[in-house]
């Protein structure tokens, strides 16, 4: 009997990874950050790679893990294994906020804090506006490239709408079934293979 894995093998995509696309993971990554995870890239370059994991949402609410901050209803996502106890963002204020950088068309990467925080005590800044992020997800020079050839990882696009607009549980599989192929089987494997 065929192994799962090998089901698994198929011909990757032609997407390359670059500032804006997200990475999703096989079904069968089992490590704690990224199982069943999508990975929105800031930067992609010959020194490496790093992005934000967009669909796994922290159960504390914003104020309970970011002490220092005015209050704020935003929630808060784990970002990934690298810096957890730094705070990274994305957001759709453009030049509102300076020193950000437009990494999809309408979403912006960073910028500077003291404006972010200044926006949320004068409540110009609303949760549907911003995304924070307890740490990041990071490549060495070649890592991720590695990893792609062991389909760890597909590479896909995404737009500001999808990302804003689609549940952080249903992310992952909404992903899947926009690149149909082969790629939508994967949302049929169980969540633990074990039981399967």
């Amino acid at each position: 009997m065929k192994d799962l894995r090998d089901i698994l093998k198929i011909r990757t995509n032609d997407i390359q990874p670059e500032k804006g696309k997200i990475l999703i993971s096989e079904p069968f990554l089992m490590d704690y950050f990224f199982k069943r995870a999508v990975v929105l890239l800031a930067e992609h370059n010959e020194d490496g790679t790093f992005g934000v994991i967009i669909n796994k949402l922290v159960k504390s609410r914003f104020n309970e893990v970011v002490k220092d901050f005015p209050d704020f209803q935003g929630q808060i996502y784990l970002g990934g294994p690298v810096q957890n106890d730094s705070l990274f963002f994305i957001h759709t204020m453009g030049e509102l906020i300076p020193e950000s950088v437009e990494i999809i068309e309408g979403i912006y990467w960073g910028g500077d804090i003291e404006t972010v925080r200044e926006m949320i005590e004068l409540k110009a800044l609303n949760p549907d506006d911003i995304r924070f992020f307890a740490g990041y997800s990071g490549w060495a020079p070649e890592q991720l490239d590695e990893e792609l050839k062991r389909n760890s990882w597909v590479v896909a696009n995404i737009n500001a709408e999808q990302l804003l607009n689609t549940k952080p549980g249903s992310l992952w599989t909404r992903s899947l079934h926009r690149l149909g192929g082969n790629y939508k089987s994967w949302t049929n494997f169980p969540d633990d293979p074990s039981h399967n």
